[in-house]
């Protein structure tokens, strides 16, 4: 069934409106998944490899018709599509973080340089050499949170957005509940 590279999702649930959130009032294609329906997809598409597509396949035990197929094919594909588009929000809101920190961090960087070259020229001292380096290391430390974004931070945001970029995409089946040989 489905695509033979696609890394299938399996969830087991009574009936399908245990995959949605039972508080959100909008209509069925649009609605909110369930926290833990979601979790529990999530959970699931991150333990499979990133290459290759999602098939999800939901079992049905109270059954559902063809046209709850297209439905919740349809509900999961705009909930996972919004997911993806409010991640790449939080990226490009990161990304401005980290510009406007980079920007301050350089300017008071620049401020601690030029302020620990004029405590070098006032004396020798041993206390005005630890003032000295006290100064630059606070200026460096400035650039701690812009190097962190610009490193580290982003990386899990870029993840996150291709894995519900994927999901969007999944192929979604629902399967008949079995009956039991007579």
């Amino acid at each position: 069934m489905g695509n033979p590279q696609a890394q299938r999702i399996e969830i087991r649930i009574q009936e399908l409106a245990q995959l949605f959130n039972s508080m959100d009032p909008t209509p069925f294609h649009h609605k909110d998944l369930d926290p833990d329906a979601e979790e529990f997809i999530v959970s699931w598409a991150r333990e499979h490899p990133r290459e290759g597509e999602f098939e999800i396949l939901i079992h049905v035990a109270g059954g559902a018709s063809g046209d709850d197929m297209a439905a919740v094919g349809e509900a999961l594909a705009n909930y996972f599509a919004y997911r993806a588009e409010h991640t790449r929000r939080e990226f490009r809101q990161l990304l401005r973080r980290g510009r406007d920190s980079l920007a301050i961090g350089l300017a008071f960087l620049a401020v601690c340089l030029f302020a620990a070259e004029q405590v070098g020229r006032l004396s020798d001292g041993a206390f005005v050499s630890i003032l000295r380096e006290s100064v630059i290391i606070g200026g460096w430390v400035a650039m701690w949170r812009p190097l962190e974004i610009f490193l580290y931070d982003w990386w899990p945001l870029a993840r996150r957005q291709r894995m519900f970029e994927k999901l969007a995409r999944a192929k979604v089946s629902l399967a008949a509940p079995r009956t039991p040989p007579a």
